[in-house]
Parts: structure tokens; sequence; C-alpha cells
């Protein structure tokens, strides 16, 4: 197993109070899988990534309990220095703003250089070599050229493959793409996708998608994990759970997809907001907005059942809503 992620808790020291970010989140991937972690703003997915990449912000934010396994290594129990030798070489991340990650003086090529010169010693002729290779692969055109322009004289979708070039410099293992269709158009949040895609079966690397938008992920994802209030709400191979999603939350996100067919009709929103994460409410957090919550809802917080081999959901009444009902 590539990465294996087994009850990670993070939690945020506020003014308001102790903010349960992350509450015993779980996820393995192996080489050339990709698996999509989706959720509303604030369930706690890029916590997540960001504690995997050991680049939480601390203080505020702290983990408190779990096990973060990269090929066998606990990364928890690693000195700073041994895990920073892992990012980059083992893992990378790309960012959801490529125009406040990357450098706005010094040029993309030297940026993309940078990671050779630090990490392999190479020489700058031979980074800026490299730099230029990495923006071909990554289709960016007339990359001998633009190796010398700054991030604003890109494009978005530009800038966003040379965050996954960047991404891939040193060909780690995993990466974790945060949102990587942020604020892209329709068009080239494909071209996005179907270069992640490619390059994931090119270098067989494992690859964790981070979003908010099932639309994005269906045919790019093996594997879904639905995150709420920081916890993993329902875990199924993407196909299954496209057809039938067996947790309420999950059908409330499918359902809120824009169809063409529904032209003229009033679009489908979960009710309610996600919880105060200093205030998660007793029981199931989601049933405040839950068309099939009932008195167990409110009082025991369900585990993440067993609905086949494969799957998984914290629903108490999984069966009803894998069967279409209570909506």
């Amino acid at each position: 197993m590539l990465l294996d992620v087994r009850d990670l808790h993070v939690e945020f020291h506020t003014r308001d109070g102790v903010a349960h970010a992350v509450n015993g989140v779980g996820y393995a991937v192996d080489a050339g899988q990709t698996l999509a972690v989706l959720g509303e703003s604030g369930s706690g997915k890029s916590v997540t990534a960001q504690a995997v990449m050991g680049i939480l912000d601390t203080p505020p934010g702290r983990i408190t309990r779990g096990r973060i396994l990269f090929r066998g290594r606990d990364l928890l129990t690693l000195k700073g220095e041994e895990r920073r030798r892992i990012r980059g070489a083992g893992m990378a991340m790309i960012f959801q703003d490529a125009l406040s990650a990357l450098n706005p003086v010094m040029t993309v090529g030297d940026q993309l250089g940078e990671m050779f010169v630090v990490h392999r010693g190479a020489s700058r002729r031979d980074a800026r070599a490299r730099a230029v290779e990495l923006m071909e692969r990554v289709r960016i055109p007339a990359a001998a050229q633009r190796v010398r322009d700054y991030p604003h004289q890109f494009s978005g979708g530009m800038r966003q493959r040379i965050m996954i070039a960047m991404a891939l410099a040193l060909e780690p293992a995993l990466i974790i793409a945060d949102e990587p269709t942020t604020a892209l158009d329709v068009t080239v949040q494909a071209q996005v996708m179907d270069l992640l895609a490619d390059l994931r079966r090119e270098y067989r690397m494992g690859l964790i998608l981070i979003t908010h938008d099932l639309g994005v992920v269906a045919d790019v994802a093996d594997r879904i994990a639905v995150m709420y209030a920081g916890r993993i709400v329902e875990t199924a191979p993407v196909h299954d759970l496209y057809k039938a999603p067996a947790h309420p939350y999950t059908r409330g996100l499918l359902d809120s997809i824009p169809r063409l067919g529904h032209k003229g009709r009033q679009l489908y929103a979960i009710k309610g907001l996600p919880p105060n994460l200093t205030h998660i409410p007793p029981g199931c957090s989601f049933h405040p907005r839950c068309p099939l919550a009932r008195d167990v809802c409110r009082t025991e917080e369900p585990p993440l059942y067993e609905v086949s081999g494969e799957r998984g959901s914290a629903c108490h009444f999984w069966r009803e809503c894998l069967d279409g009902l209570g909506h």
C-alpha cells in the first residue's frame, strides 16, 4: 500500500473554542490508483491533505491522534528533515490557487528548476533544461521560449499546468491535487483532468483528488471518499457510488449536479448549512439536514457500516438510502 491514513484527528484552537476539523479519517491509496475526496467547503478535505503532506499550520492546528503510513513508514514519527526529504521526491501537492502558490518575481523556469538544484544538485543550465522538459510534458506550447516568462504572463489553465509540472518534477509516487480545477472554465477543467489522468497512467503514481464537484471526477477516479464535518461518511468505487449512493449526504450532492434535461426547473440544494466545527451536533453530524433523520440519528453516532466488501456508509439507514428512499 502506498498511503494508508488511519484514524486521523486534527483540531484547531481558536478564540471561539476547539474546532474539530478532522475526526477519525481513514483512507488508503495504492500505486496507479486515484482516490477522489469529496465534500462541501469546511468538511476537512484540505486539512487532511495538509496533515499528510506535513504542512499543517502548527499552531493553531494540531494532530491529536492517528497514523499516516507512507510505504509502511509512519510519517508522524519522522523528524523534520526526514519529512522534508519525502516531500517532493515521495509525495507532492498541487494547490488550488496557482497564482498565489507561484512566486510572482521568479520566472517559471527558475521555480521549476529550483527543485532539481536543491534536491538533485543539478547545475543551473541542467535545471533550466529539465524545466523545459517538464513544461513540454504538461503540454505548454513553446516551452523553450516561455520558460523565461513570469506567472502573471500565463493564463489560469497554463498556470495550473505549471503547478502540475512542479509536482511531477522529482517523479513522486503520490500526488495530492487540491481543487485543481477551481476558477477554470469547463473546457480547461476537462483538459487539466485529462492531463492528470494521463500522467497518472504514465508514471503509475497514486493520485488523491480533492474536490467539491462530483461532475469533475466521474471519469477519472477509481474510488470516492465523501467527507462531512471532518468524517468520511461514505466510501465506494466510483461507479457504484454514482449508480446508488448509500448515504443521504452523497445523494444530496449528486442531486445538486445541474443536468441538461432539467432546463427551467429549480436546482436542488441540500437544506441548511454544514455544522460549526466547534459545536458539532451529537449523534450523526448530518442529522439536522437529513431527510431520513430519526431519533437514533440525534443521539448515536453511526459507525462506517460495511455495505459490501468495497463500500462503507456512516448512516444508520443506509439500506433505505441505497434503495432511493427518503428524498
